[in-house]
Protein backbone atom coordinates (compact mmCIF):
# COMPACT_ATOMS: atom_id res chain seq x y z
CA UNK A 1 0.00 0.00 0.00
CA UNK A 2 2.62 2.43 0.42
CA UNK A 3 4.52 1.75 -2.52
CA UNK A 4 1.24 2.03 -4.21
CA UNK A 5 0.83 5.34 -2.45
CA UNK A 6 4.33 6.88 -3.17
CA UNK A 7 4.02 5.73 -6.79
CA UNK A 8 0.12 7.64 -6.85
CA UNK A 9 2.54 10.79 -5.21
CA UNK A 10 5.62 10.76 -7.37
CA UNK A 11 3.07 10.58 -10.94
CA UNK A 12 0.91 13.53 -9.34
CA UNK A 13 4.08 15.66 -8.16
CA UNK A 14 5.55 15.27 -12.03
CA UNK A 15 2.49 15.80 -13.20
CA UNK A 16 2.00 18.83 -11.22
CA UNK A 17 5.60 20.23 -12.22
CA UNK A 18 5.28 19.50 -16.06
CA UNK A 19 1.79 21.46 -16.04
CA UNK A 20 3.48 24.39 -14.16
CA UNK A 21 6.58 24.13 -16.47
CA UNK A 22 4.70 24.52 -19.54
CA UNK A 23 2.12 26.56 -18.98
CA UNK A 24 2.25 28.95 -21.88
CA UNK A 25 2.49 26.10 -23.96
CA UNK A 26 -0.18 24.06 -23.16
CA UNK A 27 -2.69 23.32 -25.80
CA UNK A 28 -5.10 20.87 -24.08
CA UNK A 29 -4.59 17.89 -21.49
CA UNK A 30 -5.34 14.31 -21.78
CA UNK A 31 -6.43 11.52 -19.58
CA UNK A 32 -5.63 7.53 -20.16
CA UNK A 33 -6.60 4.67 -19.22
CA UNK A 34 -5.18 1.16 -20.07
CA UNK A 35 -4.87 -2.08 -19.39
CA UNK A 36 -2.06 -4.68 -20.40
CA UNK A 37 0.12 -7.25 -19.92
CA UNK A 38 0.43 -9.30 -16.06
CA UNK A 39 -2.98 -7.81 -15.49
CA UNK A 40 -1.21 -4.35 -15.42
CA UNK A 41 -4.09 -0.94 -15.19
CA UNK A 42 -2.53 2.12 -16.38
CA UNK A 43 -3.79 5.59 -15.32
CA UNK A 44 -2.08 8.31 -17.57
CA UNK A 45 -1.75 12.32 -17.39
CA UNK A 46 -0.96 14.72 -20.12
CA UNK A 47 -0.65 17.31 -21.88
CA UNK A 48 0.00 18.79 -25.16
CA UNK A 49 1.51 21.68 -27.96
CA UNK A 50 0.05 21.53 -30.89
CA UNK A 51 2.77 22.04 -34.08
CA UNK A 52 2.00 25.01 -35.52
CA UNK A 53 2.44 23.57 -39.15
CA UNK A 54 0.20 20.75 -41.12
CA UNK A 55 0.53 19.53 -44.51
CA UNK A 56 -2.07 18.47 -47.08
CA UNK A 57 -2.10 15.41 -48.19
CA UNK A 58 -4.65 15.61 -51.37
CA UNK A 59 -7.84 17.06 -51.13
CA UNK A 60 -9.70 16.03 -47.79
CA UNK A 61 -6.37 14.24 -45.32
CA UNK A 62 -3.75 17.11 -43.74
CA UNK A 63 -0.49 15.79 -41.26
CA UNK A 64 -0.71 17.58 -38.33
CA UNK A 65 0.93 16.88 -34.52
CA UNK A 66 1.63 17.42 -31.27
CA UNK A 67 4.80 17.25 -28.24
CA UNK A 68 2.85 15.20 -25.48
CA UNK A 69 4.46 14.96 -22.11
CA UNK A 70 2.86 12.29 -19.70
CA UNK A 71 3.23 10.89 -16.72
CA UNK A 72 1.53 7.86 -15.78
CA UNK A 73 0.71 5.29 -12.70
CA UNK A 74 0.84 1.41 -14.11
CA UNK A 75 -0.66 -0.90 -11.18
CA UNK A 76 -1.00 -4.89 -11.19
CA UNK A 77 -1.67 -7.31 -8.43
CA UNK A 78 2.33 -7.75 -7.65
CA UNK A 79 3.59 -3.93 -8.40
CA UNK A 80 2.83 -0.44 -8.73
CA UNK A 81 4.97 1.47 -11.52
CA UNK A 82 5.14 5.27 -12.01
CA UNK A 83 6.42 6.34 -15.76
CA UNK A 84 7.19 9.79 -17.42
CA UNK A 85 7.26 10.15 -21.43
CA UNK A 86 7.98 12.79 -24.05
CA UNK A 87 6.30 11.88 -27.49
CA UNK A 88 6.03 13.56 -30.69
CA UNK A 89 2.72 12.31 -32.01
CA UNK A 90 1.79 12.32 -35.67
CA UNK A 91 -1.23 12.72 -36.84
CA UNK A 92 -3.53 11.87 -40.06
CA UNK A 93 -6.88 14.40 -39.99
CA UNK A 94 -10.00 14.07 -42.03
CA UNK A 95 -12.80 16.30 -41.00
CA UNK A 96 -13.09 14.73 -37.50
CA UNK A 97 -11.60 11.18 -37.60
CA UNK A 98 -8.18 11.18 -36.74
CA UNK A 99 -5.09 8.29 -36.86
CA UNK A 100 -2.27 8.68 -35.05
CA UNK A 101 1.38 7.14 -34.73
CA UNK A 102 4.17 7.77 -32.31
CA UNK A 103 7.36 6.80 -30.82
CA UNK A 104 8.27 8.86 -27.52
CA UNK A 105 10.88 8.30 -24.89
CA UNK A 106 9.57 6.95 -20.97
CA UNK A 107 11.21 6.96 -18.05
CA UNK A 108 9.90 3.97 -15.97
CA UNK A 109 10.84 2.24 -12.83
CA UNK A 110 11.98 -1.07 -13.68
CA UNK A 111 9.85 -3.74 -11.73
CA UNK A 112 6.70 -4.13 -13.41
CA UNK A 113 5.33 -6.98 -11.91
CA UNK A 114 6.86 -10.70 -9.98
CA UNK A 115 7.34 -11.70 -13.63
CA UNK A 116 8.27 -9.08 -15.59
CA UNK A 117 11.66 -6.73 -15.05
CA UNK A 118 13.02 -4.26 -17.11
CA UNK A 119 16.97 -4.04 -18.02
CA UNK A 120 16.98 -0.36 -18.21
CA UNK A 121 14.32 2.74 -16.66
CA UNK A 122 14.59 4.56 -19.95
CA UNK A 123 11.81 2.62 -22.47
CA UNK A 124 10.66 3.75 -25.95
CA UNK A 125 7.15 4.46 -26.19
CA UNK A 126 5.17 3.50 -29.18
CA UNK A 127 1.76 3.55 -30.03
CA UNK A 128 -1.08 3.72 -33.31
CA UNK A 129 -4.52 4.75 -32.48
CA UNK A 130 -7.53 6.21 -34.16
CA UNK A 131 -10.02 8.59 -32.72
CA UNK A 132 -12.46 11.14 -33.51
CA UNK A 133 -12.49 14.87 -32.84
CA UNK A 134 -15.31 17.49 -32.05
CA UNK A 135 -14.56 21.64 -31.27
CA UNK A 136 -13.19 20.95 -27.69
CA UNK A 137 -12.39 17.23 -27.22
CA UNK A 138 -10.71 14.04 -28.99
CA UNK A 139 -11.80 10.22 -27.91
CA UNK A 140 -9.83 7.79 -29.10
CA UNK A 141 -8.27 4.24 -28.50
CA UNK A 142 -4.59 2.99 -29.32
CA UNK A 143 -2.19 0.17 -29.10
CA UNK A 144 0.92 1.03 -27.17
CA UNK A 145 4.07 -1.30 -26.83
CA UNK A 146 6.54 -0.24 -24.73
CA UNK A 147 10.75 -1.67 -24.80
CA UNK A 148 14.23 -0.81 -24.88
CA UNK A 149 14.46 -2.03 -28.31
CA UNK A 150 16.78 -4.44 -27.55
CA UNK A 151 19.58 -1.93 -25.83
CA UNK A 152 20.26 -4.45 -22.79
CA UNK A 153 18.83 -7.78 -22.11
CA UNK A 154 16.91 -8.69 -20.74
CA UNK A 155 14.12 -6.66 -23.00
CA UNK A 156 10.28 -8.19 -21.90
CA UNK A 157 8.71 -4.83 -23.07
CA UNK A 158 4.91 -4.20 -22.34
CA UNK A 159 1.65 -3.89 -24.58
CA UNK A 160 -1.69 -1.77 -23.82
CA UNK A 161 -4.89 -1.34 -24.76
CA UNK A 162 -5.53 2.64 -23.93
CA UNK A 163 -8.88 4.58 -24.20
CA UNK A 164 -8.09 8.48 -23.91
CA UNK A 165 -9.89 11.74 -23.91
CA UNK A 166 -8.13 14.97 -24.77
CA UNK A 167 -9.44 18.73 -23.95
CA UNK A 168 -8.27 21.22 -26.02
CA UNK A 169 -7.90 24.42 -23.96
CA UNK A 170 -7.37 27.13 -26.85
Amino acid sequence: MIRKTAAAAAAVCIYSCLCSCAAHAIDSAAVEIGYGDDRTVLLRLSVQELWQKEMRLGQAWRLAGYWDVSAALWDNPDASTADIGLTPVFRFERERLYVEAAIGMHLVQRRISQHRVFSTAFQFGDHIGIGMRARDYDAGIALQHLSNASIRHPNPGINFILLRYQHYLR
